[in-house]
């Protein structure tokens, strides 16, 4: 990171109070957990299972669940890296009003920090449709594990949000438990899917940290999801300043105040230890 570099980050903490900060997929990379887009925000993959297919299919349901259980082994496992860490001493040092994430992950909260919107949801919970009741993914992984242990020994290559790139098999076979409550309920990660909405309250709750900070940060996302860019949105139309740390371009670079393209987790270590 150059001196240029870290001297502007630094007069903008130091200019700005309070801050909104917005993470995304490159706040969690380094601790090997893959993103979805290039560094021009591009699919770098098929795009995700939407809602509609995961509630209206039970094949695609069975794929999601097998896929799951091969990529929960990086997901479960995956620990804090330098950005979460940062992020959270900067939240002890008082600068950040909320922490915004569209990362499902829960790195953040892991790290230590307090005010923290899960925007997107919780990866490691997942929720009954029928009664509503929530459950740990990892008590889940172990009823998967246990009705199909001749899948348990299959490699898949981590892929976002605790899938697998598990392909060319026949998933009519592999068996997803019901809700362990009521015994009928069909089980979904407590995440927003594609073509699914972002609760009401979240939102407003986005919005309402959008009009107490003093500038907003945006950390190893390209906002290229109108969920989270909507905030960057709010923000420049209330004359908030926009600044983003992220490899690549990003939905609301013509909002920003200065973009670098810096690695994100060096960054924001200078940022706390230096602001």
């Amino acid at each position: 990171m150059s001196e240029l570099d870290l001297q502007q980050l630094l007069d903008w903490g130091r200019n700005h109070a309070r801050w909104l900060v917005i993470t995304g997929a490159g706040c969690s990379t380094e601790v090997g957990i893959p993103d979805y887009r290039d560094a021009d925000g591009q699919w770098k993959r098929p795009q995700p299972v939407t809602y509609q297919a995961f509630l209206g299919d039970e094949l695609v349901r069975r794929r999601y669940w097998a896929r799951s259980m091969l990529g929960w082994r990086v997901m479960g496992q995956a620990r804090p890296g330098a950005a979460h860490g940062a992020l959270a001493q900067l939240e002890q040092q008082g600068r950040i009003e909320l922490l915004l994430t569209q990362n499902v992950d829960g790195l953040h909260s892991v790290a230590g920090s307090r005010e923290v919107l899960d925007l997107h949801g919780r990866i490691d919970t997942v929720r009954c449709m029928d009664c509503g009741r929530r459950h740990a993914r990892a008590e889940l992984q172990q009823m998967l594990l246990a009705r199909n242990p001749e899948w348990a020994g299959l490699y898949a290559a981590a892929a976002p949000d605790g899938d697998a790139d598990l392909e060319h098999r026949d998933f009519s076979g592999f068996e997803v438990p019901a809700c362990p409550h009521c015994g009928t309920g069909l089980l979904k990660p407590d995440v927003v899917f594609f073509g699914e909405s972002v609760p009401r309250e979240r939102v407003q709750a986005g919005l309402d940290a959008v009009a107490r900070c003093d500038g907003v940060l945006i950390a190893g996302s390209s906002l290229m999801v109108y969920s989270g860019f909507r905030f960057a949105e709010a923000a420049a139309r209330q004359g908030k300043s926009l600044v983003a740390i992220n490899r690549g371009r990003t939905r609301a670079d013509a909002l920003l105040d200065f973009k670098q393209a810096r690695d994100v987790g060096q960054a924001l270590t200078e940022l706390a230890r230096q602001v």
